[in-house]
């Protein structure tokens, strides 16, 4: 089976992610229903080096590992074709996650998940994240897709509504975007809740 290179523009396509949380900028190598290789350029441009040391800034961990879950989401988006293309692949596990050296500014951050096994709509693989060949991070990453009856049914980008809430104490008023999917008993609840 022939692999495949994909780049930015195709990758926010197929997945909701944006600036400054689209954390893979291509796709080196993909196998529908294997494997996927993404490639991920880490500046000191990264917004959460201002916090993430600002004097030895250090890759978040959970960044790497959700920049695993975003190639993973790209490779099932890939795989099933259309049908899933501007819906929203959910990141539902992560089991074994290890952390082996620091991912820093200027370095090439690989990474690799590698199918363990599909039942339905859920999706297990197996990830890795290397810089230089040399290990950074390891896990096992599940991620689900959700085309029938969940709030993906329609694109991304309609599945949530703008409310506005007016605070009275306050005398003023902010909107706020919800999910449609969204329900609340009471405007108590629902104030508290966002």
């Amino acid at each position: 089976m022939s692999s495949v290179m994909i780049d930015t523009k195709r990758i926010m396509e197929m997945i909701p992610h944006r600036y400054p949380f689209l954390l893979i900028d291509r796709i080196l190598d993909v196998v529908p229903n294997e494997s996927a290789l993404a490639l991920k350029n880490v500046t000191i441009n990264e917004n959460f080096f201002q916090g993430h040391f600002p004097a030895a800034p250090v890759m978040p961990g959970v960044l790497i590992i959700e920049a695993m879950a975003q190639t993973a989401a790209a490779l099932v988006v890939h795989s099933a074709g259309k049908e899933l293309e501007g819906k929203l692949v959910y990141f539902m596990a992560i089991d074994a996650a290890k952390f082996r050296k620091p991912v820093v500014p200027g370095d090439q951050l690989h990474i690799s998940v590698t199918k363990q096994q599909n039942r339905r709509n859920v999706w297990i693989f197996q990830g890795e994240a290397k810089v230089d060949g040399v290990l950074c991070a390891e896990a096992v990453v599940s991620v689900a897709t959700f085309i029938d009856r969940a709030l993906n049914v329609m694109p991304v980008e309609k599945a949530f509504a703008r409310v506005t809430v007016k605070v009275l104490a306050l005398g003023t008023s902010f909107t706020v975007k919800v999910p449609l999917k969204m329900s609340f008993s009471s405007t108590t609840e629902m104030v508290t809740s966002l």
